[in-house]
């Protein structure tokens, strides 16, 4: 176990001057603590968006192709599929750019995102119009606690089911509660992916392939391994309280690249919370988190504990576990309470206990 220490993860300090490409930039965004965001954007459109072209073009050399293409997976999958990833989950809840340039909004989940095999719109609607809706509870047709959470066979189940029938059930949760507009927006951006990879396998497989299909096939593991292991630990008793069915992760490198991701209770108490300021309010909050048995982690990330799920290494799991209030007298009694929050929560067993929490 641990004591929670001071927090290192990013909080917004007012830079001391801009640069010229800095101050144009911020013409553009309503705040100004997403610059970083900005300057992403601008990133990737100058390196992965040229690269993808190049892979398109006729009659490119072999050696050329294949440089090209292992140089646009690495900046794909290691330098930004992460931080590109987060950004599309933070701007869902907070409009990156100033109505004056509201076009612009657009251009994540129809452009760049299209390279980072994003759907256009359905990761906005399944997050916006089910995901916090729903809370991970049964109704959520992504929701962990109908699985056993550390278990590999639990995850493949899972993940299968969202990849083969995932927009089917998210689009009868959209009918079932009316919600048309979601319905809309997710069928139409997944049809127009699926059509662009058609279309542009005619024109080049291998490209096409490289480009948008692959992306897309890395992409929906990721984000359901995400999804898993941010939920992974529910307490049956009250699997509606956002303390006890989300997790928190903090002091590590993956908040500074992913935009304080880790703080995911945070997040789900206070969605509209600029990414910035969860740190501050973890700390003038922790009494709560303490108060609801919350699960912190120090020094790991999502990645470390998904492994360790897997692996059933509680051990592990115990000795980043943030004892907050000295609630656990010893590892063995914080590795008890992670295996009862792993466990398989049925349906109906959940609807009961959040009517009676």
């Amino acid at each position: 176990m641990k004591s929670l220490s001071a927090l290192t993860d990013p909080v917004y300090q007012e830079p001391s001057q801009y640069s010229a490409i800095d101050r144009w930039l911020l013409r553009f965004i309503q705040d100004k603590r997403d610059l970083p965001f900005a300057r992403l954007v601008l990133n990737i459109t100058l390196t992965l968006v040229p690269l993808a072209g190049l892979l398109y073009w006729p009659g490119l050399p072999g050696p050329v192709w294949w440089a090209a293409a292992i140089a646009y997976h690495f900046l794909n999958n290691v330098t930004y599929k992460g931080p590109f990833g987060l950004m599309l989950h933070c701007t869902c809840h907070r409009i990156l750019f100033k109505k004056k340039y509201a076009f612009l909004n657009h251009y994540l989940p129809w452009g760049i995102g299209l390279f980072f095999g994003q759907t256009p719109e359905t990761y906005f609607t399944h997050h916006m119009g089910m995901h916090h809706a729903e809370n991970n509870m049964p109704e959520d047709t992504s929701s962990t606690m109908r699985y056993q959470r550390d278990s590999v066979r639990s995850f493949l189940l899972y993940l299968g089911t969202f990849v083969l029938v995932g927009l089917y059930q998210m689009s009868s949760y959209f009918v079932r509660t009316g919600r048309r507009k979601f319905l809309f927006r997710s069928i139409r951006g997944e049809v127009f992916f699926f059509a662009l990879c058609v279309g542009l396998s005619f024109v080049n497989w291998p490209a096409t392939f490289t480009v948008f299909i692959l992306p897309f096939l890395i992409s929906r593991v990721v984000m359901m391994l995400g999804n898993w292991t941010q939920h992974a630990f529910v307490d049956p008793a009250a699997p509606n309280d956002e303390y006890r069915n989300s997790i928190t992760c903090i002091n590590t490198k993956y908040n500074h690249k992913c935009w304080n991701d880790g703080y995911h209770a945070s997040h789900h108490l206070k969605p509209a919370l600029h990414w910035t300021a969860h740190p501050a309010e973890f700390t003038r909050t922790v009494h709560e988190y303490a108060a609801h048995d919350a699960i912190v982690f120090d020094g790991i990330h999502y990645l470390h504990l998904f492994a360790w799920l897997m692996l059933k290494r509680y051990d592990l799991m115990a000795k980043h576990f943030v004892n907050l209030g000295d609630r656990y007298a010893s590892d063995a009694e914080v590795i008890e309470l992670l295996k009862t929050r792993t466990r398989r929560i049925a349906p109906g067993q959940a609807v009961a206990a959040a009517a009676a929490a």
